[in-house]
């Protein structure tokens, strides 16, 4: 079971929005993620025909899932060091920490393994790594889908606040996280265009199992 949090202490500069101001930002990231991953599923269906588009997404997932893990990891521990604000709102249900961990691993795994695979393992690397890739994204789905389930109200709630409607002054900051969220994005689509043509080209061997 986690440790019980720190004594509460001093709440962090109100320009980030604190606790309220996180709790957006996560909610926004994980919206954007849930679609993106919903067209990285797409291509599943047919990955030897989809090849460029399924890499192209997993590259542009990668700045954002860090920064959503950091968002998350970031709220844990301002809790458990003791700030106020985030003692004062507690933890997600004991279920879905105990889960988060393993969320965020399986989810770097996916992500990386795919990344290594196609751009810069040896040869005699790739089917170890497509086998890591494959058996992460299986233990990756389960866990993801609890976790979407779990934070889905919270999301729902939070996503857009940031971004539409006379709540996104309410809290400090909404412009700072609008910025830091667009620039992992525009990272992701610009690490997505470098790569994707260089990994396309003799990657297919690999992503579609040596079929």
């Amino acid at each position: 079971m986690p440790a019980a949090p720190r004594r509460a202490s001093e709440s962090e500069p109100v320009i980030t929005g604190g606790v309220e101001g996180n709790a957006r930002l996560t909610a926004s990231l994980a919206a954007s993620l849930l679609l993106l991953l919903f067209l990285e599923g797409v291509t599943l269906l047919g990955v030897s025909a989809h090849l460029s588009l399924h890499v192209f997404l997993g590259l542009v997932l990668i700045p954002i899932s860090l920064l959503k893990a950091g968002s998350v990891i970031w709220r844990f521990a301002k809790y458990y060091w003791g700030t106020a604000q985030y003692v004062r709102k507690g933890p997600p249900p004991l279920l879905l920490r105990l889960l988060g961990p393993f969320v965020v691993v399986l989810s770097l795994t996916v992500l990386f393994s795919g990344l290594l695979l196609i751009v810069i393992a040896p040869s005699s690397m790739r089917d170890s790594l497509f086998l890591i890739h494959k058996v992460s994204f299986v233990f990756w789905f389960g866990a993801m889908a609890i976790h979407v389930l779990g934070h889905l109200g919270d999301t729902a709630r939070g996503a857009t606040l940031d971004w539409i409607g006379q709540k996104r002054h309410q809290v400090a900051g909404a412009g700072l996280r609008q910025v830091v969220e667009i620039a992992s994005l525009a990272l992701g689509i610009g690490l997505a265009i470098w790569v994707t043509p260089y990994a396309t080209s003799y990657a297919s061997h690999w992503i579609t199992g040596g079929q």
